[in-house]
Formats: structure tokens, C-alpha cells, sequence
């Protein structure tokens, strides 16, 4: 069937990925690796703006608590890595519990913007002086260390090994995703963003919608600050700034509001394209007016964003939980 087809959707593209470190050097497969990281950054944000249809800034919190959980239970406690992800999405989640309380509180539009963003900025200013997390000068991140189950056992000292990694990771997210989606929960998300007090009339319980859908963004997108941790080696609270704002609202907008399949190519598109910039010595610097220009022409060309040009091409790539 077509609903079958379009899960399926997320597994092709997984399975093509699996040939790329036998093509790219280390450098390339780091950026790859990185646009692993972004895909979650997306999809979480995506559960809140584009399928609740709330305006919430609250994202570059949830990515640096995560990122700061994994590194401090590394560096402090000498967790291994990969003991660290779901940890790290559960502070998240927990964070995404505590920005959901003025949506709770009725506040909505742009106050929610404004407010949701402050916690973004509180939380960088705790970064800074909190005790453990190394203060302005940052937190250095012992190499991840591999694991065993059984007779099987990976390494993670590669940027290689982790790239299986993190693509494991995301594949089971993003299909989870899509399965919670097209249940009775995106559904009620979708009534919400569609029509508030409507919803709440036909009995749909909003508040509880309302937590859980903040709570589900931050789980997904601390995962990603913990695969963003083993990733760089060192977080700084610079890496959580009003910039990282802009990049995580760019991937959604350019990838397409409300979509899986968007915030698999915005991620792609927004991260790669630094990279690209950076063989054109008189593009350096640009990344931020280049990022305007792209959302700018996205919103008056494409509003839908890439995905609805995909879902021209082919029915397949329509994402059926998502709707004008």
C-alpha cells in the first residue's frame, strides 16, 4: 500500500548512506555526520512549530542541555558514551516540560516566542556558572569509548564508526516519529495547530497535548546534543547562541514546516552549505546573510518549503500526517 511505501521512505535513504564512508575522507564524513546530528534538531523542532503550530523557541535549549548531560556524565562520572544518549534525552524531555508551562499558562504567539527564547539564553548563562560545566572556556569531552554486547563490539574512535552510529540512531527516531505522527496523537497535534478551542471542544485534552509534544521535542533533540557532544569533543556555551537560533528556525523553514521528509533536507541543505562556502575564500563570513536570503526565498517561492517539491515528483515523499 502507499502508507507502507511512505515509511519505506525512511529506510532507502538510510540504506544508500551506508556505502558513503567507503567515498569520503574524515573531514567530509564529519560533515556528514553533523547533518545526522541537524536531522533530529529538525525533527524535534518541527513536533512543536510545524505540528503543533506553536511559535517556540525553546530548541537551543533543549540541544544544549542535552549536549552538556552527556558531556558532564562523561566527563565527570566517566560514563561511556552511548550510556549517555538516553539520559540525555530525558533532561530534554524534562526541559521540554518546563518551556511547555506558558503555553500552559495560555500564552501564545509571539509572548511564547519571546519567552521561550529567554530560557534558551537563561540556560547559556547556566552553562556558564553552573559548576561542572567548565564555565565560559567550555567542557572538554573525553573520546567517546566504544561498546560491547555480547561477542559483538563497536569502536567510536572514528569518525566512521560513528556515523553507523548515529545513523542507527536516527533511522529509529525518525521512523518513530512517523509512526507517533500518523496515531492518534499527531492527529490530535494536528486539530491543536488547526484549531485550538475547536479541539478542546471536541474533548481533545490540549494541556496534556501541549506537554507532551514539548517534552517529545526536547527528548529528540537532547538526544542530538548528545551525539552533537561526541561529535566535537568540546562544548562551549557560544555553540548555543542566538546563531544556533537562526540555523535550527532555517532548517525547518527551507526544509518544510510540519514535514519529516523537510527536516531531512534542510538539515542536509543548511549544513552543507558552510561547508560549500568555505572553498570560496570571498564567500567566507556569508553564512548568515546567505541563510536570510535562502529563508526569504523559500517563503515567497516555496512556502511548504523543499518537501513539496519532492512530493511533486513522486506521491511517495508526501507526508500523509501533515496537512495544508
Amino acid at each position: 500500500s502507499k502508507m507502507k511505501l511512505n515509511r519505506y521512505v525512511f529506510l532507502i535513504i538510510p540504506l544508500l548512506a551506508l556505502a558513503l564512508p567507503q567515498v569520503l575522507n574524515q573531514y567530509l564524513q564529519y560533515v556528514i555526520n553533523l547533518i545526522l546530528v541537524y536531522i533530529l534538531v529538525g525533527v524535534g523542532f518541527n513536533i512543536v512549530v510545524g505540528n503543533l503550530g506553536q511559535l517556540a523557541f525553546s530548541n537551543v535549549a533543549f540541544f544544549g542541555i542535552g549536549a552538556y548531560a552527556s558531556g558532564m556524565l562523561s566527563y565527570h562520572l566517566g560514563w561511556p558514551w552511548w550510556t549517555t544518549v538516553i539520559p540525555a534525552g530525558l533532561f530534554g524531555a524534562l526541559a521540554g516540560g518546563l518551556a511547555s508551562i506558558p503555553a500552559l499558562r495560555g500564552v501564545r504567539l509571539f509572548y511564547l516566542a519571546i519567552m521561550t527564547l529567554a530560557f534558551g539564553e537563561l540556560m547559556r548563562w547556566a552553562y556558564i556558572r553552573v559548576p561542572g560545566t567548565g564555565g565560559s572556556m567550555g567542557l572538554a569531552i573525553p573520546e567517546p569509548v566504544g561498546f560491547s554486547l555480547g561477542e559483538f563490539s563497536w569502536a567510536m574512535t572514528t569518525e566512521y564508526d560513528k556515523f553507523y552510529v548515529f545513523l542507527f540512531i536516527v533511522v529509529v527516531v525518525v521512523i518513530a516519529t512517523s509512526r507517533l505522527l500518523e496515531s492518534r496523537f499527531g492527529r490530535a497535534f494536528q486539530a491543536i495547530k488547526n484549531d485550538e478551542l475547536a479541539a478542546a471542544a471536541m474533548g481533545i485534552p490540549t494541556g496534556k497535548y501541549f506537554l507532551l509534544a514539548f517534552a517529545l521535542s526536547g527528548f529528540i533533540v537532547g538526544i542530538a546534543g548528545a551525539m552533537y557532544a561526541a561529535l566535537g569533543l568540546h562544548l562551549s556555551p557560544e555553540d548555543f547562541d542566538l546563531i544556533q537560533v537562526i540555523l535550527h528556525f532555517a532548517i525547518i523553514m527551507v526544509g518544510g514546516i510540519g514535514s519529516l521528509i523537510g527536516s531531512i533536507l534542510g538539515s542536509t541543505l543548511i549544513t552543507a552549505v558552510p561547508e560549500v562556502i568555505r572553498h570560496f575564500e570571498w564567500l567566507v563570513g556569508s553564512e548568515e546573510w546567505i541563510f536570510g536570503v535562502a529563508i526569504i526565498s523559500v517563503i515567497l517561492f516555496l512556502p511548504r518549503g523543499l518537501s513539496s517539491l519532492l512530493a511533486k515528483l513522486h506521491p511517495i515523499f508526501k507526508d500523509r500526517y501533515y496537512r495544508k
